[in-house]
């Protein structure tokens, strides 16, 4: 098998002055996780690596960067799943940790439950050796911006920071297929701006915000977070390509479904257990980006198919 990898920036109303940054750092998401695969590690290594590389850039909803809830805080959420044995692992609630999606690995690794979250989230963390970091650490200007905006004008369900902030942030994700033909996803959120403290969305989720089958494929969404897990979004698509339709028209049929049913956009990024890729998004905007020949694949409006050659960081 010829390892490969996908990842997406986030699905939704993103304002012009954040496309550049959105798509440099979604090209070098993938890069850091098609490096851990050309090194021979494991598809659950390179999805990790390429969401904490996303984790670590303000350009996205997920890590430093994430929105805030009503209190002004950052609770974030994060899944990975390795379709070999259908193993999980989950996080929610999570704060003062910069790398959600490494806390959620552990909890696949190391702990015989599937999902913890806040104050359980955290002890175990720092059982793990994580360390803790000053809250406001996590909180960009963007971010800031974004909740006044909210509470002034009520702009609730947006995981997308608007125009009027030029945010421009977004759920991140990976879904990645190794040499030895095992697939894995991760997905990583700070969830919606000015949502409730406690609120829970699909990226925590399985089914929702990321599913992986050795013997299917792997999916990871982005979009509006209540519609999706109302929908089961990523299991959608991969039951359809379980009864045999390629992913890219399973990807698209699922979030077209979820958005006619529910009147809310999404976005999906998906792979086959044979590595053939599906990305589809009802949103006005989703980047996304994977390594295949050589070279990088990648976009960001919808039709967009740019390319450019991959060099290893």
């Amino acid at each position: 098998m010829k390892p490969i990898i996908i990842v997406h920036g986030g699905a939704g109303d993103i304002p012009d002055s954040r496309v550049p940054g959105k798509l440099s750092g979604t090209k070098a998401a993938v890069v850091a996780g098609h490096d851990v695969l050309l090194k021979g590690g494991s598809a659950l290594d390179a999805v990790e690596a390429a969401v904490v590389s996303m984790e670590k850039d303000e350009n996205f909803n997920a890590g430093y960067g994430s929105v805030l809830n009503l209190d002004g805080e950052v609770e974030m959420e994060a899944s990975i799943m390795s379709g070999a044995n259908l193993d999980v692992g989950a996080v929610t609630l999570i704060k003062d940790f910069l790398h959600p999606i490494s806390i959620a690995r552990k909890v696949l690794t190391d702990s015989p439950h599937s999902l913890l979250g806040g104050e359980g989230a955290k002890r175990f963390a720092l059982q793990k050796g994580f360390q803790t970091i000053p809250p406001e650490s996590l909180i960009s200007k963007n971010a800031k911006d974004a909740l006044q905006n909210f509470l002034k004008h009520g702009e609730f369900g947006r995981t997308e920071i608007g125009v009027k902030d030029e945010g421009g942030v977004g759920t991140v994700g990976a879904v990645a297929v190794d040499a030895n033909g095992h697939v894995a996803v991760a997905t990583s959120t700070g969830g919606m701006s000015g949502k409730a403290v406690g609120r829970i969305g699909d990226t925590p989720q399985i089914g929702s915000g990321t599913y992986a089958d050795d013997n299917v494929g792997g999916v990871s969404t982005t979009g509006h977070g209540e519609s999706i897990l109302k929908y089961c979004l990523a299991h959608s698509i991969i039951r359809s390509m379980e009864s045999g339709i390629n992913p890219n028209t399973a990807t698209k049929n699922s979030v077209l479904g979820m958005t006619r049913r529910l009147n809310n956009t999404a976005g999906a990024i998906t792979l086959s257990k044979d590595g053939d890729v599906g990305v589809y998004f009802s949103s006005k905007r989703m980047s996304w980006a994977y390594v295949k020949d050589g070279k990088i694949f990648y976009g960001i409006e919808h039709g967009q198919f740019l390319e450019e050659l991959y060099t290893s960081p």
